[in-house]
Order: C-alpha cells, then sequence, then structure tokens
C-alpha cells in the first residue's frame, strides 16, 4: 500500500495519520497532542492511567470521556488520587461519566501510590519514563510498519509491574510512548511529522 493510501486529507487539505478520522476531537488530538514530548509529571500519569482504561475499548472513547475522568479523579494528582477510599471507589463506580470499571479504578489508585514512589526516587516520573526512550527510531512510512511494542516498551511494563503497577502491559506502554513524545509515529507523509520531530530534536530528556 502506498504512502498516501494511509494519509487522510482533511476539509484544511493537510494530510493526516489514517487513524484520526473526521471526529473534531480527534483531528484536534492527533494535531495538537499526539506525539509532543511531554515532561509534566501529572500529565504522564494521566496519560498511563487512561491508556490502561481505554484496553478493550477505542481511544476516541476515551478522550470523550477525558473531561469526567479528570474531574473525577481530581486532574489525575497523584498525591491526591492515593487517599482515594472505599467511598470515593463506589463513587467513581457509579460515575457514568467514565469507564466503570473497579478493576480499572482500583489499578488508578494504585498506581498513584506507586508514581509517588517513583517520584522520590528519581526526582520525576518523567526522568523515569523517558530512560525508555529509545535510542533510534526510524521513520513509519505505512501503517503497515507500525507495531504494537518495540523493546523498549516491554521494557518498561516489565519494570512497571515489578514496582508494583498494574494495567500496564507493552501495548499500553507503547500506545503511552508514542502519545507522549517518546517516539514519533506520525507517518513520514502526515502535515505533522516535521513539526513534532522538531519538538523531539530540540527537547530536553529530563534527568
Amino acid at each position: 500500500m502506498s504512502e498516501d493510501q494511509d494519509l487522510i486529507r482533511g476539509s484544511d487539505k493537510k494530510k493526516r495519520c489514517w487513524w484520526c478520522g473526521s471526529d473534531p476531537e480527534y483531528l484536534r488530538y492527533h494535531d495538537e497532542e499526539w506525539g509532543r514530548p511531554v515532561a509534566d509529571d501529572q500529565v504522564l500519569f494521566e496519560k498511563i492511567c487512561l491508556e490502561g482504561f481505554q484496553a478493550g475499548l477505542s481511544w476516541l472513547t476515551i478522550l470523550r470521556k477525558r473531561p469526567a475522568f479528570r474531574e473525577a479523579f481530581e486532574e489525575f494528582d497523584f498525591h491526591r488520587v492515593a487517599n482515594f477510599n472505599e467511598e470515593k471507589i463506589e463513587q467513581l463506580v457509579g460515575n457514568a461519566g467514565i469507564v466503570r470499571h473497579r478493576g480499572k479504578i482500583n489499578s488508578t489508585i494504585n498506581n498513584a501510590s506507586r508514581a509517588i514512589t517513583l517520584q522520590k526516587e528519581f526526582g520525576t516520573l518523567a526522568a523515569y519514563f523517558w530512560q525508555f526512550e529509545p535510542q533510534s527510531q526510524p521513520k513509519i512510512t505505512s501503517k503497515s510498519e507500525v507495531v504494537a511494542t518495540i523493546p523498549e516498551s516491554v521494557a518498561l511494563s516489565k519494570d512497571l509491574k515489578k514496582r508494583g503497577w498494574s494495567f500496564v502491559g507493552p501495548t499500553t506502554c507503547y500506545a503511552f510512548m508514542q502519545a507522549m513524545g517518546l517516539v514519533n509515529d506520525h507517518l513520514a507523509g502526515c502535515e505533522f511529522y516535521d513539526s513534532v520531530a522538531s519538538l523531539k530534536s530540540s527537547f530536553v530528556v529530563p534527568q
């Protein structure tokens, strides 16, 4: 399949990765968020939690529910989430605005406590996560080249699980890495590939 067949052209005539379709929210996410390097601990925590909630669902479903998730989980301030009690859990299970999966809700609270521990050890969550950035990455020219995992996402998943995190399988970790800019998986023909590549080249990796 040719590169152009894996790109879509929006009403603004810009070529984009095939997966963002025509939904305005998805287009904004693709254009303004996906693949841009992130060093903010709260954003990183939010994303890895939402990737866990996404398992078995579409990302667009989670994206549409993201405002409700943010309200329900205190903007993903993991210091606050770590203190959620049983009463709060029951409120979350009854919250129709989010994904009411008790296991994933409990996982988010557990992972918040683990995030605090990581932050104490590494100084920031960003310093921890960015150590798994691949040293090199080829340009992706077609969706047939897109993979579900890479060795670094497998290593991240393994290490997080060892540290007590849950709902952090290799595929979830790779989706997190794609979204948070650890890799640039915009197709090479996408209008946004170069801007993301430029942001990555100037990004100071947290230490």
